[in-house]
């Protein structure tokens, strides 16, 4: 297990890059800690495999260096890290049965006959796959491939960094569920230190300590899913964190009001002068459909998902969700929205600005 320090990390595809937007991956500077669960969450081309390959290994950053524990690896081999990698499409030896492919990483140090059978036992009750211990991977389907490529992967007890990149994309759902609680069980037993690429956030929400939400390139938020969901740091953790995501409104901030169109919003914080592009953001678990006071809105549609409502409706022209409670009665004459004020954030160019106490 090691604590993961990313220093003046970027990278480049490109030979020559002249600027940022050259960079898949623009400049970062975290430390992880060690045996705590990561996930990388966010959109395709966000540059979280990119990410994930640095820290194994497989790719040598532009700029800047990978640490260990303190030690700089940024030059060392995916060997020489002691890291597992699994990777979102299945890796395994065909000509193998599935008990020497879970084996093989064991075997390969000289670990004790013992412990391997007892190991691989375990494993293979892990993933569901006791059975076809003895069958070879060749006749076996991609879902039960990727099994094994995901067993192979957790076999060892002796790595720095369990590495998962979209590890589950052909297990079907219910078996991902499953495979999510073995790897939260995992993580719990050993306390290894692990990292998740998914651009699923219910994955990423379930299975992580602390998700490292990523956008063009960028780490913009790492947190909870609690910090995450009520303090997104950048409107993108706002949009992409919920389902439906965050209401993002273009507002003028006068102190601890905010104003849209003409209408008035409170604030749970105070202002000063704010420059750029300003908006507010508030979950649509936080906004009341009423008859009386608030925001005039036209309900377009409701949409009964079972557990709760979505409403949809037109604010001054730009859609608003609203999330309502199951047994919610929407009349005609609920016409107007209100904000709970202890969860309307603002943002200043996309990024949350903090305000002062009243």
């Amino acid at each position: 297990m090691a604590k993961i320090t990313l220093d003046n990390l970027a990278h480049s595809y490109l030979p020559s890059p002249k600027g940022e937007d050259d960079f898949a991956l623009k400049e970062l500077n975290h430390d992880w800690a060690d045996g705590e669960a990561y996930a990388l969450l966010g959109a395709s081309g966000c540059g979280k495999s990119t990410l994930l390959n640095i820290i194994s290994g497989l790719l040598h950053p532009s700029q800047g260096r990978i640490l260990f524990d303190d030690v700089d690896v940024t030059h060392a081999s995916t060997a020489d890290r002691n890291i597992a990698q699994v990777f979102q499409f299945p890796v395994v030896y065909d000509t193998m049965t599935v008990r020497d492919n879970l084996a093989f990483p064991l075997k390969n140090r000289g670990a004790r006959p013992q412990y391997i059978a007892d190991r691989v036992q375990q494993i293979a009750q892990m993933i569901g796959m006791e059975a076809e211990l003895g069958k070879r991977a060749r006749g076996l389907t991609a879902d039960a491939k990727q099994k094994i490529s995901l067993g192979r992967g957790m076999v060892r007890e002796d790595v720095n960094a369990l590495l998962f990149d979209e590890p589950l994309t052909v297990i079907d759902p219910h078996m991902k569920w499953e495979l999510r609680t073995q790897l939260k069980s995992l993580h719990h037993e050993f306390g290894h230190t692990m990292i998740y690429v998914t651009h699923d956030q219910t994955e990423a929400l379930t299975f992580a300590d602390k998700v490292v939400v990523m956008y063009d390139g960028r780490v913009v938020q790492i947190g909870t899913p609690q910090e995450l969901f009520e303090r997104p740091e950048h409107t993108f953790v706002g949009y992409f964190i919920g389902s439906p995501g965050m209401n993002v409104i273009p507002a003028a901030i006068d102190g601890q009001m905010a104003n849209i169109h003409g209408a008035t919003v409170a604030l749970p914080q105070a202002y000063d002068a704010l420059d750029g592009k300003v908006e507010i953001g508030v979950r649509p678990e936080f906004v009341t459909l009423t008859e009386g006071e608030g925001l005039p809105v036209k309900v377009r549609r409701v949409e009964d998902v079972g557990r709760h409502k979505i409403v949809r409706a037109d604010l001054f022209g730009s859609e608003i969700n609203i999330v309502a409670g199951e047994d919610t009665s929407i009349s005609p004459d609920m016409m107007r929205v209100t904000f709970d004020p202890a969860h309307v954030n603002v943002y200043v160019n996309d990024w949350r600005r903090a305000g002062k106490a009243a």
